[in-house]
């Protein structure tokens, strides 16, 4: 495993060819966030992203939940203006500050998702839950609200109205409701969720890294700067593209009615 990766308890990290599966590991805890495991997977995320011979993530959880959510005791006290002070080797996993994460991730959950929990699955790129997974934003029955991005992110992938019924109450939804929402793209059987994560992060990996860092960037582009600005970056994000050598291998392979073989250059 890369140098950059620092050894944690709280999270598993494996590497299956192009892909990083990070477990969150507090199963006693309902694998609830304390900094420990914060900083931990914020480290994971660093590396997926600057490792360049990784090329999907996939974030899942052990024991009976993907997690309990914040463990506020702990990382309340240690939050200023709802975000963190992170180091240089570590990413924001929910994106709401730092550098915009380009490597792909896949979530797959299962038992419960709380706070924290939406709000990874919000921030990743394509989520698969277990038919028995159950979720809850609960942060307004605490006193708070949610500090990761579910603000506007759920009502951007929800509507407005499917967003505020669950955020103002904090009221408990399950894996149907969830992908009504679009909250996931697929509900699986129990016990599959990280084997479906797996194949499509597999599957994904298997496409050109360009292509995939491209297709990210203009869909992000749009939604941060409008569809205009996005629109207007297309083709000089295709020149680039079209003289790599991954659009030659991919030309190759069509002709050569084969699989191509991207190597991200």
């Amino acid at each position: 495993m890369t140098e950059n990766l620092r050894p944690s308890a709280v999270l598993t990290v494996e590497r299956r060819g192009h892909v990083l599966l990070m477990g969150l590991n507090r199963p006693a805890k309902r694998n609830a966030f304390d900094m420990e495991l914060l900083r931990a997977l914020g480290n994971a995320y660093y590396v997926l992203e600057t490792d360049d011979d990784l090329r999907c993530g996939v974030l899942y959880g052990h024991g009976a939940n993907f997690t309990g959510g914040l463990d506020l005791a702990d990382v309340l006290p240690q939050i200023t203006d709802s975000s963190v002070d992170w180091a240089e080797d570590e990413l924001n996993p929910v994106s709401t500050t730092g550098p915009a994460r380009t490597t792909p991730v896949v979530a797959a959950v299962h038992g419960w998702s709380m706070t924290i929990g939406i709000e990874l699955l919000l921030a990743a790129d394509v989520r698969i839950a277990a038919a028995d997974a159950q979720f809850a934003q609960m942060e307004v029955q605490r006193g708070i609200f949610p500090l990761g991005g579910a603000t506007y992110r759920l009502p951007r992938e929800a509507g407005w109205g499917n967003a505020m019924r669950w955020l103002l109450t904090g009221d408990p939804f399950d894996a149907n409701e969830a992908l009504r929402l679009g909250l996931v793209q697929e509900v699986v059987e129990p016990g599959r969720q990280l084997e479906r994560a797996l194949e499509l992060a597999e599957r994904i990996s298997e496409q050109a890294p360009l292509g995939i860092e491209a297709t990210i960037a203009s869909a992000r582009r749009a939604i941060n700067d409008g569809e205009v600005v996005a629109g207007e970056a297309i083709r000089e994000d295709l020149r680039r593209l079209v003289t790599s050598e991954d659009a030659r291998e991919g030309m190759l392979s069509f002709l050569e009615r084969r699989p191509a073989r991207f190597t991200g250059r």
